[in-house]
């Protein structure tokens, strides 16, 4: 039979070794892991422009569609630009930036609190088909988490080309609708301004666009069924991010 010293040795010793083989594993997946998210961000990227791309030639397609990355302050400045695989401008490479730092930024900064650093918002800019897109990264709050997605546009900067949207926990058949094609598919041709380029973003309507009035339809969607908050949520999300570049929109409009 085992003494008490020897049980609190033996396990003791066990925990020791399950954490360094934890920790070692960890260590070594790491690379693995953000190479996959990695991934998985570009191939959404091109996906809100209805470019397929798989694990295999997500980055190669990314480099020959994604001609300019831009990294914008809240007056609607470039501070950064990374074209061409390298920098023309500043030293910040947009696709790094963690919008979800950057949105928490500017929420202090509305609040009259101290940040450090100004926000920084990306912009991705796709050539394809002999056509120019303004991509746009999106992050929310769901009703169970977060919400995100990209919405691009068309070259006049109000035309929605296509959009994407996925979520961590959203309830299945009601709020996790947004991430299907029929919930996305509702916002291609919808604008984002009117036509004299005054901001409406674009709202997910309960009970369906067709209680707007007829000339304000062109800036709404349906929202889901049973699926009220996310949709609600998807229509802040996109108000809330797409507001952040309404300065750097009208400076090129004019």
């Amino acid at each position: 039979m085992f003494s008490n010293r020897y049980i609190f040795i033996y396990a003791s010793v066990m925990v020791i070794i399950v954490a360094a083989v934890l920790s070692s594993a960890a260590t070594y997946l790491k690379p693995y892991q953000e190479r996959n998210i990695r991934t998985e961000k570009i191939m959404d990227i091109l996906k809100s422009v209805k470019i397929d791309a798989d694990k295999a030639d997500a980055e190669t397609l990314y480099n020959k569609y994604i001609v300019e990355e831009l990294a914008l302050n809240t007056a609607g400045d470039a501070i950064s630009i990374y074209k061409n695989q390298g920098f023309e401008k500043g030293d910040l490479r947009p696709f790094d930036i963690k919008l979800k730092t950057e949105l928490k930024k500017k929420q202090f900064l509305d609040a009259g609190k101290k940040v450090d650093g100004e926000p920084a918002f990306p912009m991705y800019i796709c050539k394809h088909d002999n056509k120019t897109f303004y991509i746009i990264p999106l992050r929310g709050k769901g009703l169970w988490g977060p919400i995100w997605g990209n919405i691009a546009l068309e070259d006049d900067f109000k035309t929605v080309y296509g959009v994407t949207f996925g979520h961590k926990g959203e309830t299945p058949g009601l709020g996790a609708e947004i991430a299907t094609l029929a919930f996305q598919d509702q916002f291609v041709g919808k604008t984002i301004f009117d036509d004299n380029y005054k901001f409406t973003s674009i709202d997910v309507v309960k009970g369906g666009i067709a209680t707007m009035p007829a000339d304000q339809q062109i800036h709404g969607v349906d929202a889901i069924s049973g699926g009220t908050i996310t949709s609600h949520a998807v229509a802040s999300m996109i108000r809330d991010c797409l507001s952040n570049y309404e300065a750097y929109i009208k400076k090129q409009i004019k």
